[in-house]
């Protein structure tokens, strides 16, 4: 489905028509035929993020601009799947896990580190044409999938730093809905279960991964407790 082209530890989607949604720095809907991920160096600090982003695609030799997502994962560990007219891309590391406890206990845990994190970006695109709601469904697949692969390989369900692309066709063959058992969401699970999977292979193919927020370098347990109520 994409066009995927890696320079300058810039990662490339292409793919003409192609309408994106991001949950990344300056998101939202986008339409237009790229979409980026990017690898920061360690010890990375700046806050300008869309001149930092526009000076890394100039040494790439990479326009227009797009949707673009941010990791501190080298992109030799991307890892991508493809599931009948499903593609996903994914670069994971998990230096930063962000634990949800069912019974938390102990103080609140703040991460502040920046730089070195590994966050786990997820870029995914189908060939069909969806509506405004399957469209941003899309998103939410792609974190319960991302979740879950996360939680039987590691043991917590994401980093704190976590993005989701998504990205369909416009013109393509229209799908009203993208859920679970839909032919585009169980493509969309499939398909961040594998890329999820391969990419933590890679990235911890010589290092151990960390399992709980105490055994990383960096990340957060979400210990405050909220009030429930009956509406």
């Amino acid at each position: 489905m994409f066009e995927t082209r890696v320079r300058e530890g810039v990662l490339r989607l292409r793919r003409p028509g192609t309408r994106w949604l991001s949950t990344g720095p300056s998101g939202g809907r986008h339409d237009g035929p790229v979409a980026y991920n990017v690898s920061v160096p360690d010890g990375w600090e700046r806050t300008d993020l869309e001149t930092y982003v526009a000076e890394r695609r100039r040494v790439a030799g990479f326009e227009p601009a797009g949707p673009t997502l941010l990791t501190g994962v080298d992109l030799e560990h991307a890892r991508g799947a493809r599931c009948g007219p499903v593609e996903a891309v994914v670069t994971a590391g998990v230096s930063n896990p962000a634990a949800l406890p069912m019974e938390p206990s102990g103080e609140a845990s703040v991460d502040e580190a920046r730089g070195e994190t590994g966050t786990v970006n997820v870029l995914l695109g189908t060939e069909r044409a969806l509506p405004a709601g399957a469209f941003a469904n899309l998103v939410a697949i792609a974190a319960e999938a991302k979740a879950a692969t996360l939680l039987a390989e590691v043991g917590v369900p994401g980093t704190t730093t976590d993005a989701v692309v998504v990205a369909c066709d416009p013109a393509g063959e229209r799908r009203e809905f993208t859920g679970s058992a839909t032919e585009v969401g169980a493509a969309a699970r499939a398909c961040v279960r594998e890329a999820v999977a391969a990419s933590l292979e890679s990235r911890y193919a010589d290092r151990e991964r960390p399992t709980s927020v105490a055994g990383a370098e960096y990340g957060i347990e979400t210990t405050e407790r909220a009030e429930v109520f009956v509406p």
